[in-house]
């Protein structure tokens, strides 16, 4: 039984179809890469399979505009799909959403312990702070500075960090290289690497396809709200019209 199983996953924002039909699965302790072209829909998929794509439904629920959410979405067995955001959070399934977005006015430490709200337990928060800390010791050395004041990459590591806040079955992040110097982007990779290493299985979105493929044991690429290719970074570069058409190499 796959870690997180999706199928026939169908988003609609008004008379816009974002996803249609979409299957995939990641297994316990995978790490799998998601790309395609812009446009394609690859953020729509993590916000429906983490619940903020329902949470948007709710609140335009009865004004103009409708988003229609359609499919299934299990993990560990479990059907999540008609789960509130914060209901999917508590049982293991962290999103890092592109944009980074940090709570710009509190400090490094502050944002990393709102991370931690829905765990009740003080001690196991500070063992994640400290594991986070080692993992990205630029946020040890600002943990009293305001988050807004930090450069792009150091807010990327503040975003996922702060994910990690509260146990992680899986994983998922979108777009984290976005905007970021090469040497930040490594940095950044390399603490996602320890964090698969660590035994989290990770769903990544990202543009930079060769960074996905020498991480991600396989990949599906998504175009237009369909999936349509899956497989090793090696069958799938084997393939001339995808790598022309889909991939950018």
């Amino acid at each position: 039984m796959p870690l997180l199983e999706v199928k026939n996953l169908s988003v609609r924002y008004d008379k816009a179809q974002i996803l249609n039909g979409v299957s995939l699965a990641v297994d316990a302790g995978e790490f799998v890469g998601l790309v395609g072209p812009n446009g394609a829909g690859k953020s729509t998929l993590l916000r429906a399979i983490s619940g903020l794509v329902r949470f948007e439904e709710r609140m335009k629920r009865g004004t103009t505009g409708d988003i229609v959410l359609e499919g299934e979405v299990s993990l560990a067995g479990e059907r999540i799909d008609g789960l509130a955001a914060h209901e999917i959070r508590m049982r293991g399934l962290v999103h890092c959403p592109e944009r980074r977005r940090p709570f710009r006015e509190l400090t490094v430490l502050e944002n990393l312990l709102a991370g931690a709200f829905l765990s009740t337990s003080k001690s196991q928060t500070q063992r994640r702070l400290e594991h986070c800390f080692a993992l990205f010791p630029r946020l040890s050395e600002r943990k009293e500075q305001i988050a807004g004041t930090l450069s792009g990459g150091e807010q990327q590591m503040l975003a996922t960090a702060r994910a990690l806040m509260y146990e992680a079955k899986l994983l998922a992040i979108d777009e984290p290289s976005l905007g970021l110097a090469p040497r930040i982007r490594e940095e950044l990779f390399a603490a996602i690497g320890k964090i698969h290493a660590e035994g989290v299985p990770v769903l990544l979105v990202e543009q930079e396809v060769g960074q996905v493929f020498r991480m991600a044991r396989r990949s599906y690429v998504l175009s237009q709200g369909r999936i349509i290719a899956e497989g090793s970074a090696q069958s799938l570069m084997a393939d001339e019209t995808l790598r022309a058409g889909y991939l950018g190499l």
